[in-house]
């Protein structure tokens, strides 16, 4: 299955100069990365001069990866010589911004292109629902918060008209087309790492996730931005099929829906579950909160955020597109009142997360 070309995926912490208050990731990364870590010290390790590859599926521009990368590569070097090549190879959609990814790993101090001389770095602008590598050549993989978009737009989905979020209608039909397609989705994700990890090979994906009780979490937030498109239609700033149009493509997945493609053998197409973790990841816009109490900067650092993550979403279903001269001021608008909604009554945000890690049987 395809992933449309106009979803818009940008990078979850934020654009290429990441702001602290954009880096709401770091809790969910840093457990991700601990365990990276632990997979570079484990996977087999190609003779020299094959080059060792590391994919990021998923790229955006780069900052969810510098970290991890760079401490595989850490380890990597206590067990291979310091000249045996690296290459990174860095892959998302055709229209993902890829002069700011290579502007972060030339310029962010945390890069690990500043810091390994023997390490290459690529990108491939192709979907990661098809084999984008070749086959068997891949060391170790990482994707964060990228396989929760499915592959295709929400026009191509049948409509929300209820909510911004397919979590939270009350529309039977469109939840379970929304599954389905998530279903489809991870199946084919799962199916083209299968054949592009070499033997012994590991993948590394963070992605969001629904709690045991189903839930996806997000409800304020999701319930502002809701808020806020309802009152622009009231102020004539959309037409109600604008607004009934803007959904976010985005799903969590159970347990039970992460370990589905394996099923009944625990394997598919050579890969088995090793790991998988759903947890509640941590709210530090919320951990500030109780430290300063500020509501307003609550408010504000949850709408920064989104403006970057989710808003250009939105916007896609504007009558003009992301082209509409409305955009500026629609994104403009939302945030601010995304931004006062959710100052007015502070709430702790539900994160859950799946970190799932995908072992292929080695030779």
């Amino acid at each position: 299955m395809r992933e449309s070309s106009i979803v818009v995926r940008p990078e979850p912490m934020g654009s290429a100069t990441c702001t602290p208050s954009n880096r709401l990731q770091a809790a969910g990364l840093r457990r991700a990365t601990a365990v990276f870590r632990e997979l570079a010290a484990e996977v087999p390790l190609p003779a020299a001069p094959r080059p060792i590859v590391i994919a990021d599926y998923g790229a955006a521009t780069g900052h969810n990866s510098l970290l991890p990368i760079g401490a595989a590569i850490t380890v990597f070097r206590r067990r291979t010589r310091a000249d045996h090549a690296v290459l990174v190879t860095h892959t998302d959609l055709p229209g993902n911004d890829f002069t700011a990814l290579f502007t972060t790993l030339a310029e962010d101090p945390d890069s690990y292109a500043l810091k390994d001389a023997a390490t290459y770095s690529s990108a491939i602008g192709r979907s990661f629902y098809a084999q984008i590598l070749p086959a068997l050549s891949v060391t170790l993989g990482w994707s964060s918060w990228a396989t929760m978009w499915l592959s295709r737009p929400a026009a191509d989905l049948p409509e929300v008209a209820d909510h911004v979020h397919v979590a939270h209608t009350g529309d039977a039909a469109a939840q379970q087309a929304y599954r389905r397609q998530s279903a489809e989705d991870w199946q084919n994700f799962v199916a083209f790492r299968g054949r592009e990890l070499a033997p012994g090979g590991k993948l590394l994906v963070l992605t969001a996730a629904v709690d045991r009780h189903g839930r996806f979490g997000y409800q304020p937030l999701l319930d502002a931005i809701a808020q806020v498109l309802d009152d622009q239609v009231a102020e004539g700033l959309l037409s109600r099929d604008e607004a009934r149009r803007m959904t976010i493509p985005i799903i969590g997945r159970s347990e039970g829906e992460l370990r589905a493609p394996f099923a009944p053998a625990g394997r598919f197409e050579q890969l088995s579950i090793e790991r998988l973790e759903v947890f509640d990841g941590e709210d530090r816009f919320w951990d500030r909160y109780l430290l300063d109490h500020d509501a307003g900067a609550l408010g504000s650092q949850w709408a920064e955020f989104t403006s970057a993550a989710i808003f250009p979403t939105l916007a896609t279903a504007l009558a003009g597109g992301l082209g509409d001269p409305r955009t500026a001021d629609f994104m403009r608008h939302l945030e601010v009142g995304v931004a006062a909604r959710l100052a007015a009554s502070p709430q702790q945000m539900q994160i859950p997360l799946a970190l799932v890690v995908l072992a292929k049987r080695a030779r």
